[in-house]
């Protein structure tokens, strides 16, 4: 853990550079930033404002933010790996309370891929067959199979890879 490894002050240097990167990422596929907690980054697509290739657009901030961490990697010789969950379903957002406001995202399609993240393998991005069924023809996946997910059971999940390359002959 790479907390246990530099002082606070070099981790939230490295974690403002790696979220600045990711903001980046938010506002070119213009998704929205939730929040961050610790070393976790939360964005959502289609909301709020509703959009109809949400799930594309994550899967494509999903794919660049393993190109950014690998940059950044390369930059610090370091090996920092992450895990990337992602699930597709409704869910809701807004504030609540009256005290330090927070835009938060809730429902059962927010703790699904947040359980994909904390089931998922260092270094992959895991998502739901729900999300698969709407990207299977537009990215590479592997089968992982059927996982046991905290509080939802037995889940059939997939590793998203890559991106399909079209190859056109002329």
């Amino acid at each position: 853990m790479l907390s246990a490894q530099i002082s606070p002050e070099e981790l939230l240097v490295f974690l403002n550079e790696i979220f600045s990167a990711f903001d980046n990422l938010t506002e070119k596929y213009g998704l929205e930033k939730i929040k961050t907690i610790g070393d976790a980054y939360m964005v959502v697509g289609g909301l709020p404002t509703p959009s109809t290739n949400h799930a594309e657009s994550i899967a494509e901030m999903a794919l660049d933010m393993q190109e950014e961490l690998a940059k950044f990697n390369a930059k610090h010789h370091s090996g920092i790996n992450i895990r990337i969950g992602i699930n597709t379903g409704p869910a809701i957002a807004g504030v609540i309370g009256t005290k330090k406001f927070i835009y938060d995202l809730w429902g059962d399609a927010v703790n699904t891929a947040a359980r994909m993240e904390s089931h998922g393998i260092a270094g992959a991005i895991q998502v739901t067959k729900s999300t698969y069924d709407i990207l299977q023809n537009k990215y590479l996946f592997e089968d992982r199979g059927i996982i046991h997910v905290k509080g939802k059971g037995d889940m059939n999940t997939y590793l998203l890879v890559s991106r399909l390359v079209s190859v056109v002959s002329v």
